[in-house]
């Protein structure tokens, strides 16, 4: 990592994590292998932003806790970079496993549970699918009836308009998002 961090991805140790390597990462990931439209590809930095916003008018007052594990749902792929859900399926096994052990250490470092519950992670993947609707019909060359099908309807959120970020304005806006969440999450913990 840049940072200096050496991560075991097969053995990964919280105290390897770093946010600044995460949101570096995350900021250079693109979403859709980067089959998107405009100039610049839209990154998974950005997309985090947006579900964790999401699961904020999902559940007006949900924890903190919880709003910070929103931001890092994807932040394994700061070091294996975003597959495709069918390609990951694909893969099965090892690669869950190892994308599981990157999570657990991202929680822990974090102060985050290693699980968490199913209806946090159900919320989650909610936000994260209306997210995926908008970038899919806005950016990623899906029609409406086709984004509808894969993603389904986005209800209970803000209609969205994408406007790309750059890779710095991902990065720099996902570092003070955590930065906020996580300053008052480490707040109620003590």
């Amino acid at each position: 990592m840049l940072s200096g961090r050496r991560l075991d991805l097969l053995d990964p140790s919280p105290v390897d994590v770093e946010i600044e390597d995460i949101a570096h990462g995350l900021a250079r990931v693109a979403r859709w292998n980067g089959q998107t439209k405009g100039p610049i590809p839209f990154n998974v930095a950005q997309h985090s932003l947006i579900v964790e916003n999401f699961c904020g008018e999902l559940k007006p007052g949900w924890p903190v806790k919880w709003r910070l594990a929103a931001l890092l749902h994807d932040a394994p792929e700061f070091v294996i970079g975003d597959m495709i859900s069918p390609f990951k399926a694909q893969l099965g096994g090892p690669y869950k496993t190892i994308e599981s052990r990157l999570m657990q250490a991202i929680h822990l470092r974090f102060e985050l549970p290693a699980h968490l519950p199913d209806t946090i992670e159900k919320l989650i993947k909610r936000a994260d699918r209306a997210s995926a609707y908008f970038e899919a019909v806005q950016i990623a060359g899906f029609e409406l009836e086709e984004a509808e099908k894969f993603f389904g309807s986005p209800r209970g959120v803000s209609p969205l308009t994408l406007n790309v970020m750059t890779t710095l304005e991902a990065q720099e806006a996902y570092l003070k998002r955590f930065s906020e969440l996580y300053q008052k999450h480490a707040g109620q913990a003590a």
